[in-house]
């Protein structure tokens, strides 16, 4: 396997994108780059741009793709051994700055790797995620407008990225194990 791996997971609601995002930083020792997660170290840090996020999440407002971006891209020119972006890009507009970023960088060979699940199997698992963890917001009716918004937004990226010669669908069925084993398989 290439010391140094550069990737992106993409896949629908319940693919297991996060599940996945850890374990595979966990085993090629690579940052693990939520948005998210990002987003909540740099509040903590207290930085002149922590402040700036926790002052517009305090407000219950979105942060804005310009911050996002920024908090993206000083989190890969950090990850020396290479990272696993989870949850970004996003939209179109931010696939595209990402390829900038990219270019910026002199960052080469990205891996892009596309859990694919059918939509019947990914409302089932939600359906049971939101009743083992109690999350009442997460009904049939929510979950297949979670998944219409990702099909309008998200999977255009998809798109973007078909020309990409690092792009892999990979089957998302199974135990997180089987999963993870092949995306493991294809990295070799």
């Amino acid at each position: 396997m290439e010391k140094i791996q550069r990737l992106i997971i993409f896949g629908p609601p319940g693919a297991g994108k996060g599940t996945q995002a850890k374990l595979i930083a966990e085993k090629l020792n690579i940052l693990h780059l939520s948005t998210g997660d990002a987003l909540r170290r740099e509040v903590k840090s207290e930085s002149v741009l922590g402040k700036k996020v926790k002052e517009i999440m305090n407000l219950g407002n979105l942060v804005s793709d310009e911050i996002v971006i920024e908090i993206v891209k000083k989190n890969i020119e950090e990850a020396k051994n290479g990272f696993i972006l989870d949850g970004f890009p996003r939209t179109l507009k931010q696939a595209e700055v990402l390829e900038e970023i990219f270019e910026e960088l002199k960052i080469k060979n990205v891996k892009i790797i596309n859990l694919e699940v059918n939509q019947e199997e990914l409302i089932k698992r939600l359906l049971k995620r939101a009743q083992i963890e109690g999350r009442a917001d997460d009904n049939e009716e929510t979950i297949r407008n979670r998944m219409k918004v990702y099909n309008d937004e998200t999977k255009p990226i998809l798109d973007f990225y078909s020309k990409h010669e690092g792009l892999m669908n990979l089957d998302g069925l199974g135990s997180v194990e089987e999963v993870l084993e092949r995306v493991l398989a294809v990295l070799k």
